[in-house]
């Protein structure tokens, strides 16, 4: 049986009610953000990318409520309710844009692709990153090696070897990178990179470096939980649509079909319950 009314869970109401602190389509607390230009960290990530397919940037997520988005995701999985629902909530769409400076000096003019995701993985729960993969491959890259999209990861709890944190195969190491065979990996496993994070700390690469989440252990301190959304020039096709624009107040119901969308299109990258897979089918579908 599932845990919650499938009704309780389409209703704006329902979401107030379990986060009453949180944002649901607020336009003034998703207004556009003035930040100070950044010559020298944008000049870093735009280095790390080139270097090595990805860039850590410690704390650039600031102003996040990071342990309330953390509770809000930890209390769905409790409720075996998927944690990608927390994008219900303006507070994880929020730190995505606010890299909207950092994304126009790495792509230029760009959109998000309806590609998002949340995780709580919790080693009590036998949880796990996702598995060894490319996001596309060298399809995602140009002619000249330059990205022509980006997955951003953050985290919104800590990230630790313990509890799942990211790693990461630097594409100066990996040899088939950018190549048509990238499909045959044959990289030394000692060149494999670890990436422990804290809250507000984004991770950046480009789609088409190997990397993974790992498997979180028992003795972990704590979940770890972090949101991911993908971004790409706008002067390349899309893989997907509809693309969603910088800044754009995406509605609520909106936001329910994007959910429900995601969990069947993620599927085979985690286990999803008969119930949730109905409703996310649900909202998928609806007008």
């Amino acid at each position: 049986m599932f845990p919650v009314a499938r009704d309780d869970l389409r209703k704006r109401d329902f979401w107030r009610d379990f986060a009453p602190d949180l944002h649901i389509a607020d336009d003034a607390f998703l207004a556009p953000g003035n930040s100070a230009p950044d010559d020298a960290r944008n000049a870093a990530a735009a280095s790390g990318i080139r270097n090595e397919g990805y860039t850590q940037l410690p704390g650039l997520a600031g102003g996040m409520d990071a342990p309330a988005m953390a509770s809000v995701a930890r209390r769905l999985s409790a409720r075996g309710i998927d944690p990608v629902f927390v994008f219900v909530y303006d507070e994880c769409w929020r730190p995505f844009y606010r890299l909207d400076a950092l994304y126009r000096h790495l792509l230029g003019d760009y959109a998000f692709l309806p590609n998002l995701w949340a995780w709580d993985v919790d080693g009590a729960r036998g949880g796990a990153g996702w598995g060894p993969h490319r996001d596309v491959g060298r399809a995602a890259l140009m002619e000249d090696g330059a990205p022509k999209s980006l997955t951003t990861w953050i985290a919104v709890s800590e990230a630790t070897p313990l509890n799942g944190c990211l790693y990461m195969v630097p594409s100066q190491y990996d040899p088939t990178y950018g190549t048509e065979n990238d499909g045959n990996w044959q990289f030394d496993h000692a060149s494999i990179r670890a990436l422990p994070a804290g809250p507000g700390d984004v991770l950046m690469w480009n789609q088409a470096v190997v990397h993974w989440g790992g498997k979180a252990s028992p003795l972990a301190a704590e979940s770890r939980v972090s949101l991911s959304f993908e971004v790409q020039r706008v002067d390349t096709l899309p893989p997907e649509t509809p693309v969603i624009a910088p800044w754009t107040i995406v509605p609520f119901t909106e936001r329910l079909m994007l959910i429900g969308q995601k969990i069947l299109h993620y599927k085979h990258m985690h286990k999803v319950s008969p119930e949730m897979e109905a409703l996310a089918r649900e909202l998928a579908e609806a007008e």
